[in-house]
């Protein structure tokens, strides 16, 4: 069964930082991200970073420069730096995580619970 556990959330000043971790179990994972969903009625879920089994990395526009995503293979670990947050960066942020399907044409996807991230000005 898969898991996915985020960790690492909380309240921080603008210009802050936070480290947030997802802890992954169950499965080989390919590609797995972070995404986020802010607290304004209508918002959609946002892709914030991807990265794949191989380490290519994908950013959003908003967070280029001031997010680093990274993945620990061994120990199925997922990570997201964030350094220089804003208020606007105030969202609930979710661990993804794909599993190839047996036929390898399409994958399964997956989501933690998500944690959230207070950005006070």
């Amino acid at each position: 069964q898969v898991q996915l556990v985020e960790s690492g959330g909380g309240l921080v000043q603008a210009g802050g930082s936070l480290r947030l971790s997802c802890a992954a179990s169950g499965s080989i994972f390919s590609t797995m991200g972070w995404y986020r969903q802010a607290p304004a009625p209508g918002k959609q879920r946002e892709m914030v970073a991807v990265i794949t089994s191989g380490g290519s990395t994908n950013y959003a526009d908003s967070v280029k420069g001031r997010f680093t995503i990274s993945r620990d293979n061994a120990k199925n670990t997922l990570y997201l730096q964030m350094n220089s947050l804003k208020p606007e960066d105030t969202a609930v942020y979710y661990c993804n995580a794909k599993v190839p399907a047996p036929n390898l044409l399409s994958y399964y996807n997956y989501w933690g619970q998500g944690t959230q991230v207070t950005v006070s000005s």
